[in-house]
């Protein structure tokens, strides 16, 4: 059996269509899905079981979980970067992941563990995953800090060496659509083209920045569930790593890209940044990838332009927009 927490969020959705495409069923699905709309991304998928996440967590404290036990994709998490019940984010995303690493590594079991690009800040600290430079980041939103602070605990006490954890960069596909304003801008972007013709981007506030030339590492979520299922199998590579494509696009690619998988002429249109976001906001991502490349794991196979392509042609203007 293999668990998914997060079973119904976007990556951890992917990976059980991953795991389903393998002919792997025997899966126990664990999220918080509440009032959200998130069930909907599991309707096409197979799995033996889902409990909430506050049952599961009991379970796990209790020892009253299945013993035969594969490994755990541990995907659930609060992602709101605009989440301000700090306390909240302490308790659901580092206290619970602190519970499961435990859990896991004492009963043998294999884990890969979500991080966040997020934890790096602004960036000035740079994007390097080697463990010495975790002191120097400084999150900018609490979500990150709640990241970082795993990251911090894990390197402390050793157990990092035991399990993988992996630093997400910017992850757009499809099973997105319950994120509110936390979805990629492809998928916003495409309802703005389709209803108006034309997509807003943040213009640049940043004197080294054009509008539209604010660069992000985007990585399509097929490629985050193939390289999870990889480390899930390779048990003897452990660690924290990013996990982006190691190439840095522009906002303004990321809109030529979906014009054209739209076939639609070019439209764009710069907004001012909002107040909320001044200080706050990221002008440039790029995942440092050599040590994640260096063990073995296949690298993201979709470029911008592929993986908005198949996003668009399959899913957004497809009969069945769900993985």
């Amino acid at each position: 059996m293999y668990i998914v927490t997060g079973g119904a969020g976007m990556i951890g959705s992917a990976m059980l269509w991953k795991l389903n495409s393998l002919d792997i069923t025997d899966i126990l699905v664990v999220d918080n899905l509440a009032s959200s709309e998130k069930w909907k991304n599991l309707v096409n998928r197979r799995y033996t079981e889902y409990l909430p996440r506050e049952i599961f967590l009991e379970k796990v404290k209790n020892n009253d979980l299945p013993g035969d036990m594969e490994g755990i994709f541990h995907m659930g998490a609060c992602s709101s970067t605009t989440e301000r019940d700090v306390d909240y984010l302490f308790r659901n995303n580092y206290e619970y992941t602190r519970t499961l690493v435990r859990y896991a590594l004492d009963k043998g079991i294999r884990l890969i563990n979500a991080s966040s690009g997020a934890t790096y800040g602004n960036g000035t600290a740079g994007f390097d995953d080697a463990p010495g430079g975790l002191d120097r980041l400084k999150p900018l939103n609490a979500y990150g800090y709640s990241k970082h602070l795993v990251d911090l605990w894990a390197k402390r006490t050793g157990f990092q060496d035991y399990f993988v954890s992996l630093k997400f960069f910017n992850v757009y596909g499809p099973n997105e659509y319950h994120k509110g304003d936390m979805k990629s801008v492809v998928v916003k972007a495409y309802r703005q083209v389709l209803e108006t013709g034309r997509m807003k981007l943040f213009a640049s506030d940043h004197p080294d920045y054009a509008d539209g030339a604010q660069k992000r590492d985007f990585i399509y979520v097929k490629d985050c569930a193939e390289a999870m299922w990889w480390l899930m199998r390779n048990k003897t590579v452990n660690g924290l790593f990013n996990l982006g494509t190691g190439t840095a696009r522009t906002w303004n690619d990321m809109a030529r890209a979906l014009f054209a998988a739209m076939g639609r002429k070019e439209h764009i249109e710069y907004i001012p940044l909002p107040e909320a976001l001044r200080g706050k906001y990221q002008y440039f991502t790029e995942a440092a990838m050599e040590r994640l490349c260096a063990s073995g794991c296949p690298v993201p196979r979709h470029t911008l332009e592929e993986g908005v392509a198949d996003y668009v042609k399959w899913y957004l203007s497809g009969q069945d927009p769900y993985l």
